[in-house]
């Protein structure tokens, strides 16, 4: 029951949503994402062309703004200029008959306030047209005023100041003294700019304190500079003109200075500003406007409307600046509502909306009823068509309809399983086959059956002989092995196709890699039918494309191949390089891995015994001689004169020379010793006989310190006692031995007191400047050392280098003392080091453990890390015993002698047996005779003796 409910469940699962209401769905959702994206996108375009038609109106205002500013000061300057031609009036009187020409002024232009004149000696005249009831109620004037004449004159010496009231012919009406009337025009700053300059100036805007007007001074000096004339112009226009200029009734526009004063606003009461009994222009935050305030706030760059918030709300602001009134730097600021500004838009989306939503409506049903009629025959094709989705693409597909359509699709879903089993195939083929030829061969025939065609064929060209070479072909005719071509040739594939007497029945595609390097060409042979009939081009794509993959597979494996043989080069290079470095060690790197290979694969090919199910996959045993080719890469920062010390006191030289040179020296003396004796009279015999035995103990001494540098006899306590005695003779030292030294060398000297010249020294002495500390060079081993991250565990030396002459004479075995043994050992540390560093790919991540284990011993006892047997595999422990077999049957070491192959073998047991090499591996070694393969290889003619191979593996049953 449960197995029914489950198939009952799934199956409803499967059916999903029917086709016909799908087909209505995405009728309904299509007409809906269309409708609202046309909605959206009308609503979006009537914005931005509304925006921007704002800003086209704001620029049209400014024009406006700028030619009413034009009509108001281009007249005034032009009569400003033709007064500045009239000769200076000298008297009042003269002045006076002026005064038609100045109300002429201020008849043609109703915005000038006040037409004056000053003059350098403090004289003034002013004429004024009284148009306003209060003016003339606040001047007192007498009935029929038309104009008032302020006048200041200095005749006499004493300032009088006088008012006259005109009638509109110009009839005197009354003439007032007035002596509190002192106006001085000199200091007045339209005064002193114009009488600086022969041009026009224009004062910036402010209130004119008589009329309560907001406006602008504009003055000019007379020609003959006896004179300046000014006229006030008022700019009250501009703040109705800004009010008929509005976009909506919501718009707020001002006129701003650079200073941020109001120049123009609709409300004049709130332009003006009282402090007293004076009167300023208003700044922009004073004229309670949120909205201006916040435009002006942040100014918009250039002049598109920029949106903005206010109180929640958006606004779009518009910054136009004015030029007409030169000089000044007027702007209009101009804010707009947005709910205002988009009001028409928001109709015609709202509109739109609600036609989408009724034409949903009639399509739901429409598609409801188109989806039922298609659905019947598709769900028949699907019932088919269920083993694609399972995944099986062997069953038969199709279906018998009268719909065009659904037969067609029937038609090319059976195609098409079929056409997927073959990508299956080459994909599987192009992801696993690693052999090139094989993966062609493998892609090309399946490629052959997707495509239908006869036949196929793949030449790969080869650079170096500007050849094409078969690689691989499927049915097809016979198709030759090499093609000779040119890799410039643009019509390659018809040349090939003609070559191989195909023509049109073939269709040829060049493979290039990522560089359009060519890689090679396919050819495919078509049948006769396809040949009659023109290759369409969908066909020509598909096999473009599938070319494309073999071209890139085929790259892929070609540079695989080129860097793992640049990788193998560079590895050979560097062991090359190692053994190069020194001329008594070449060879090691290079006779170590072979030797390594030919026991590891004694160890694989064992079906018996503890090695029976030891094995090693291709990545593995490639990774094993990577690390056995950089086993010793190390070894580029040891030393050579450490590597390859024969003596003692060999360093970069052999210092017995100096050591016989003071030999030398006592040599000398006694032969001083014995002239000396004879000049004061002693007796010969006495003297031949001591100079004889002193020489006699000076050759023995030498040659026994020149045995002792040897090294090729293990040292008793007696022969370092008698080396401590020769070293207590004495030898005199008359030369500084502190000239021509180097700078590391006089830097050991530092903390030694030079000596008094001449001064006795010892034969032999280890000396302070012999100790060469660590310093900043002490290597990472120490346990506990905080830089050891790679688990080293070694005793470092007290110094980096002992030069000291006893101190070396007196090591007991070999040449190396424990600083250069230290610094042999610490190759290892070092290729541990560098190979940790290198971002070795995933099968290659034991490459710096099987190369850095091979010093390591079964009994946890070797270096670096002091492993043991349970971390040692088989790898690091065939390394071992490759290494060790390899130096001791070496016949290039300077310090040591060649063994022979039975001493070897001997070595080789006792370590076994002491817990230091793996006995079994070196049973396996014995039995299998890689020893003596090997010997016959690369040892000499005489290293080669017979080997008791049974005896020494009983010996290594033995117990130490």
């Amino acid at each position: 029951m449960g197995y029914v409910s489950n198939g009952r469940a799934s199956g409803s699962a499967a059916r999903g949503v029917s086709l016909q209401w799908l087909v209505a769905l995405a009728i309904m959702l299509g007409m809906l994402v269309l409708g609202a994206a046309l909605a959206w996108q009308g609503y979006s375009g009537l914005r931005q062309t509304l925006v921007a038609a704002a800003g086209d109106a704001a620029q049209q205002v400014g024009k406006t703004i700028d030619e009413r500013a034009r009509r108001l000061i281009e007249p005034v300057q032009s009569s400003i200029r033709l007064l500045a031609y009239n000769p200076s009036a000298r008297t009042l009187a003269q002045r006076l008959q002026q005064l038609p020409q100045l109300v002429a002024a201020l008849d043609a232009n109703r915005m000038l306030s006040a037409a004056y004149m000053g003059y350098p000696n403090g004289e003034f005249m002013l004429v004024r047209h009284l148009r306003d009831p209060q003016l003339l109620q606040r001047f007192a004037a007498p009935p029929g005023t038309a104009f008032l004449v302020q006048t200041v004159s200095r005749e006499g010496g004493a300032v009088q100041g006088e008012w006259r009231f005109y009638d509109r012919a110009l009839n005197l009406l009354q003439t007032q003294a007035r002596p509190d009337y002192r106006y001085d025009p000199r200091m007045r700053p339209w005064f002193t700019e114009a009488t600086a300059q022969p041009d026009t100036v224009l004062t910036r805007p402010y209130v004119f304190f008589t009329t309560g007007e907001i406006g602008m001074t504009m003055a000019q000096r007379s020609v003959d500079s006896g004179a300046v004339i000014g006229m006030d112009v008022s700019v009250n226009d501009l703040a109705s003109e800004a009010q008929d200029l509005r976009m909506t009734p919501g718009t707020e526009i001002v006129v701003i200075d650079d200073r941020g004063n109001v120049v123009a606003y609709p409300n004049l009461q709130r332009v003006i500003v009282h402090e007293g009994p004076a009167v300023r222009l208003s700044r922009v935050g004073e004229l309670g406007i949120a909205s201006l305030q916040q435009l002006f706030a942040d100014l918009p760059q250039g002049t598109r409307p920029q949106p903005y918030q206010v109180h929640g709300e958006t606004w779009f602001g518009m910054r136009v600046p004015l030029t007409t009134l030169a000089g000044q730097d007027l702007q209009l600021l101009i804010a707009v509502p947005a709910h205002e500004l988009l009001a028409g838009a928001r109709k015609v989306l709202f509109e739109q909306l609600l036609w989408t939503a009724a034409l949903m409506a009639v399509l739901l049903v429409l598609g409801g009823v188109l989806g039922r009629r298609i659905g019947r025959p598709l769900r028949l094709l699907a019932a088919q068509v269920q083993g694609l989705a399972s995944f099986d693409f062997s069953r038969e597909v199709g279906v018998r309809s009268r719909v065009t359509e659904v037969r067609e699709l029937s038609r090319v879903l059976s195609q098409m399983s079929g056409t997927i089993v073959s990508f299956q195939a080459i994909t599987l083929t192009l992801s696993r086959e690693r052999n090139l030829e094989h993966m062609l061969d493998g892609v090309l025939t399946h490629l052959v059956e997707a495509a239908g065609v006869s036949g196929g064929a793949v030449y790969l060209y080869d650079d170096d002989h500007t050849v094409l070479r078969l690689a691989a072909s499927c049915r097809g005719e016979q198709y030759p092995g090499e093609l000779a071509v040119d890799d410039g040739d643009q019509q390659l594939a018809v040349r090939v196709a003609a070559a191989l007497g195909l023509h049109e029945r073939s269709l040829a595609v060049v493979l290039n890699d990522r560089g359009q390097a060519l890689l090679g060409i396919l050819v495919l042979q078509l049948n006769d039918e396809q040949a009659c009939e023109q290759v369409g081009l969908p066909f020509r794509r598909f096999v473009e494309e599938l070319s494309g993959v073999a071209a890139v597979a085929i790259e892929t494996r070609q540079l695989a191949e080129a860097q793992q043989n640049l990788l193998d080069a560079m590895i050979k290079l560097l062991a090359d390089a190692i053994d190069a470095k020194s001329p008594y060690t070449g060879g090691h790197c290079e006779r170590v891995p072979q030797l390594a290979q030919m026991l590891l694969d004694q160890a694989v090919a064992a079906d018996r015994g503890p090695f029976a199910s030891f094995s090693m996959s291709e990545a593995e045993r490639y990774e094993f001689r990577v690390a056995a080719w950089l086993h010793d890469c190390g070894k580029v920062t040891s030393p050579e004169y450490v590597v390859d010390k024969a003596t003692k006191l060999e360093t970069l030289y052999n210092r017995i020379h100096e050591v016989r040179m003071r030999f030398e020296v006592l040599w000398r003396d006694a032969e001083l010793a014995y002239w000396q004796g004879l000049a004061s009279g002693a007796e010969p015999q006495a003297l031949q006989a001591a100079r004889a035995r002193s020489q006699a103990r000076l050759q023995d001494d030498f040659a026994f310190v020149a045995q002792a540098n040897i090294g090729g006899e293990f040292m008793q306590d007696a022969d370092i006692e008698r080396l401590q005695l020769i070293g207590q003779r004495r030898w005199q030292r008359h030369f500084d031995n502190r000239l021509g030294i180097s700078r590391d060398e006089a830097e050991r000297f530092a903390g030694v007191p030079p000596a008094t010249l001449p001064v006795d020294e010892p034969l032999l002495a280890d000396r302070p400047e012999h100790r060469v500390p660590w310093g900043a060079r002490k290597p990472p081993v120490a346990k506990d050392d905080p830089r050891n991250t790679w688990g080293f565990d070694m005793r470092l030396p007290a110094n980096a280098s002992n030069h000291g002459e006893l101190y070396n004479l007196a090591i007991r075995r070999g040449t190396l003392n424990d600083e250069e043994r230290f610094k042999i050992n610490e190759h290892i540390v070092q290729t541990i080091i560098m190979l940790s560093s290198l971002p070795f790919p995933r099968q290659l991540r034991r490459v710096p453990d099987i190369a850095g284990n091979h010093h390591e011993k079964m009994d946890g006892s070797g270096y670096p890390r002091r492993l043991g047997e349970r971390d040692l595999g088989v790898a690091e422990r065939v390394m071992a015993i490759a290494d060790v077999f390899e130096a001791l049957t070496a016949a290039d070491r300077p310090y040591k002698p060649a063994k022979t192959l039975s001493e070897s073998v001997k070595i080789l047991v006792f370590m076994a047996r002491d817990g230091h090499l793996d006995g079994q591996l070196l049973q396996l070694f014995l039995n299998s005779g890689v020893y003596r393969q090997y010997a016959e290889r690369f040892l000499r003619a005489e290293q080669i003796d017979e080997v008791d191979v049974a005896y020494w593996l009983e010996q290594m049953r033995c117990p130490a």
